[in-house]
C-alpha cells in the first residue's frame, strides 16, 4: 500500500506528508504481511545457528511469537491503533518463546506504548514508536551484547529517525528505514567474530529483517492483506504434562479475551477460580487472557460476557480428547506412565529423605518422555514440554506456575535460551517465583537434588543454584552443516561434541568425540558418570558405551538412563 493509499484510506488528503495516519486495522493488515514474510523463511533463520546443532529454532520462536501477537486480536482488527497494539503487545508477551521472541514482544512492547492513547498513528508516531521499541529491548536484557537483533532494531530505528527529518514522504522513510535494517544485519558479523568464522548473519537480526520485508512489501502494495496460519498450524505446540488416571473426569478447556475499561484482573482471577482448575487470568485493565479447564463453560462466558467485550473464544471439550488419546494409546505400545527406574543409590537415598510435602514447587522445562519420568521422580511439581528442539512459550510457563499448588515456586529452565522466558514469565505471576538458571538438562537434576523440602526458599534458591553450577554436561549429536567454529572444522553429518553448550570436538564416531571431550575435564574430581540416551539409541548402546568410558576413567561410578530426548544421541552428566 503505498503512502497515497493510505492517506485515502484515512481521508487525510494526498501530499504524502507526515500528516498521513493510519488506524488500527493498517497496522494489523501490516504485521500480518510481516509475518507471512517472516513465516515463509522460517527454515533459512534457523539455519542460521553458529553452532552446526540440528536444534536452531531463532526463525520458529520469533514465528509463532508474532503469530501469538496476531491471535490475540482474534476477529476485532478495527481498533483504534493504541488500542490494538495493546492487544499485540499482551499476545506477544505470554506467547513468547526463546530469547529471540522474548526480544521481539519487547520491540512490540516499547511500540505499543508509544502509541497506547493514539486512535491513528502519523509517520511520525511511527518513527518514535520504533525508538521506544528499540529501547525497551535494549532495556529488557540484562547484558546486551552488540551484532544481534538487538543492534538491527536499534540502528534502523535510529535510520528511521533521520529520514524522518529529511522527508516528509512516507515511502521514502521506509525505504531508507528498510536499508538500513539489511546493511545492519550485514554488519553484525563485523561486531560478534564468531558470526564471520561461522559464515554467517545474527539469526535473530535476519528474522527482524524478513517482518520488515513483508511489512514494507504491503506499503508498496504488493500485498492487500494476508490470512493467518490456523493455529492448528504451528510448528510446534508446548503444554505442561499432567498424568491423569483414566478414571479422571474430564471436562471443558475454556479460553477468551475481555476487553473493557478498568478491569479488575485480581478479582476475575478469583471468580473464574470458583469456576474451575487449571485456571489462568493474566493481563490489564484494558484485556484480560481467561483460560480455565470448567465443566460449565457456559457459567464462565456469562461472567465473562458481564465484565466486558468478549473475543478469542475458544471452548474444546477434553473428556472426547482423552477418550481419543486413550484409543490411540491402546493401538500401539506406548511406554508405561510412572516413575522411571532410577538405579542409583545416590537417588534411592534422595527419594527415602524427601521428607514431607514441599512448600515451594518446582517447574522443570524438560524434552523426552524418559527425562520427563525422571524429573517427575526427582519431585518436580510440573514438568512443561520443551528443551533443545522445542522452546515454551511465556504463557506455557506462567500456566504450569500457576497450576502448582504452593504459592513460592522454583523455575529450573534447563536451557540458556528459555531463561528470559522464565523470567518474564516469574514477572507475571502473583506468586514468589525464582529462576534457576540452569542451562542443561543435567545441571537442572543436580539442582533438583539440592532441593532441601524444609528448607526457605532463599536458601534453597542459592543451594540449588549452587548444585547446577557443579555439574559438568556434555551434548553428542550430528553436524547440519559444514562450518568453522571457535577454530574447528565441523563436516556436515559429522558428530559433534558439546562441553557445557561450547562446540569442543568433531569426529567420525561417536566413541572418538566423548574420548576427546574428556580431555577437557579433570575426571579425579568427579565421582559419577550420568549417560542419558537420547530416542535414537538404546541402553544397551548407552551401556557399551561406559564400557569404553571405565577404561579410560575406571574410578568413576557409571550410570545408563533412558532420556528420550531428541536429536541429541547421549545428554551426559559429571558430578
Amino acid at each position: 500500500m503505498s503512502s497515497d493509499s493510505v492517506s485515502d484510506t484515512t481521508g487525510q488528503g494526498r501530499d504524502g506528508a507526515q500528516h498521513v495516519a493510519v488506524g488500527g486495522d493498517v497496522l494489523f493488515a501490516a504485521l500480518q504481511a510481516g509475518s507471512a514474510a517472516l513465516q515463509a523463511r522460517v527454515a533459512e533463520v534457523n539455519s542460521l545457528n553458529v553452532f552446526p546443532v540440528p536444534d536452531g529454532d531463532t526463525g520458529t520462536n520469533m514465528s509463532l511469537t508474532l503469530r501469538a501477537a496476531l491471535d490475540e486480536v482474534g476477529r476485532a482488527t478495527r481498533l483504534p491503533a493504541g488500542e490494538l497494539l495493546r492487544l499485540v503487545s499482551h499476545g506477544a508477551l505470554m506467547g513468547a518463546r526463546g530469547n529471540s521472541g522474548v526480544i521481539l514482544s519487547q520491540i512490540l512492547r516499547g511500540f505499543a506504548r508509544r502509541l497506547d492513547d493514539k486512535a491513528e498513528a502519523t509517520i511520525g508516531d511511527i518513527v518514535a514508536a520504533l525508538q521506544e521499541g528499540a529501547d525497551t529491548a535494549y532495556k529488557g536484557v540484562m547484558k546486551p551484547v552488540e551484532g544481534t537483533i538487538l543492534t538491527v532494531i536499534r540502528e534502523t530505528a535510529e535510520m528511521a529517525g533521520r529520514a524522518a527529518k529529511e522527508t516528509p514522504d512516507v515511502n521514502a522513510i521506509m525505504e531508507a528505514t528498510l536499508r538500513e535494517a539489511r546493511a545492519s544485519l550485514a554488519r553484525t558479523p563485523q561486531l560478534l567474530p564468531v558470526l564471520a568464522e561461522a559464515g554467517v548473519v545474527d539469526a535473530g537480526g535476519q528474522g527482524l529483517v524478513c517482518i520488515l520485508e513483508g511489512i514494507m512489501a504491503y506499503v508498496r502494495g504488493e500485498v492487500a492483506g494476508v490470512q493467518r496460519a490456523p493455529q492448528g498450524e504451528a510448528a510446534f505446540e508446548s503444554v505442561s504434562h499432567a498424568h491423569p488416571s483414566a478414571e479422571e473426569e474430564y471436562g471443558f478447556d475454556v479460553q477468551c479475551i475481555i476487553q473493557g475499561e478498568a478491569l479488575d484482573v485480581d478479582a476475575l482471577r478469583e471468580q473464574i477460580a470458583t469456576m474451575g482448575d487449571s485456571v489462568l487470568v493474566v493481563g490489564d485493565a484494558h484485556a484480560v487472557k481467561v483460560h480455565v479447564h470448567s465443566d460449565h463453560p457456559g457459567e464462565v462466558l456469562e461472567y465473562a460476557i458481564g465484565q466486558g467485550d468478549v473475543t478469542s473464544i475458544i471452548i474444546e471439550n477434553m473428556q472426547l480428547q482423552y477418550q481419543e488419546f486413550l484409543r490411540a494409546a491402546q493401538s500401539q505400545e506406548a511406554p508405561p506412565i510412572g516413575p522411571a527406574p532410577l538405579p542409583s543409590d545416590r537417588v534411592a537415598r534422595y527419594l527415602a529423605d524427601s521428607g514431607p510435602v514441599a512448600k515451594i514447587s518446582v517447574v522443570a522445562v524438560v524434552s523426552g518422555e524418559g527425562l520427563t519420568r525422571i524429573y517427575e521422580s526427582l519431585g518436580a511439581d510440573a514438568v512443561v514440554a520443551g528443551g533443545q528442539t522445542m522452546n515454551p512459550s511465556t504463557q506455557d510457563l506462567l500456566a504450569a506456575i500457576e497450576g502448582v499448588a504452593n504459592d513460592q515456586v522454583i523455575v529450573l529452565p534447563n536451557n540458556s535460551n528459555i531463561i528470559l522466558t522464565a523470567e518474564q514469565a516469574c514477572a507475571l505471576s502473583g506468586k514468589d517465583v525464582r529462576v534457576v538458571p540452569t542451562k542443561t538438562i543435567p545441571q537442572g537434576i543436580s539442582a533438583l537434588l539440592a532441593f532441601n523440602y524444609q528448607a526457605e526458599m532463599d536458601e534453597n534458591h542459592e543451594a540449588m543454584s549452587a548444585a547446577s553450577r557443579a555439574v559438568e554436561t556434555i551434548e553428542i549429536t550430528q553436524a547440519v552443516r559444514t562450518v568453522q567454529v571457535n577454530g574447528l572444522a565441523v563436516r556436515e553429518g559429522q558428530f559433534i561434541g558439546l562441553l557445557n553448550g561450547d562446540l569442543k570436538t568433531a569426529a567420525d564416531e561417536i566413541d572418538s568425540v566423548l574420548q576427546a571431550l574428556l580431555e577437557y575435564i579433570p575426571l579425579d574430581e568427579y565421582e559419577i558418570l550420568t549417560v542419558y540416551c537420547g530416542e535414537d539409541v538404546s541402553l544397551e548402546q548407552g551401556r557399551e558405551l561406559t564400557e569404553t568410558l571405565a577404561e579410560i576413567a575406571p574410578d568413576l561410578e557409571f550410570e545408563v538412563l533412558d532420556g528420550g530426548q531428541a536429536h541429541y544421541h547421549y545428554i551426559i552428566s559429571l558430578e
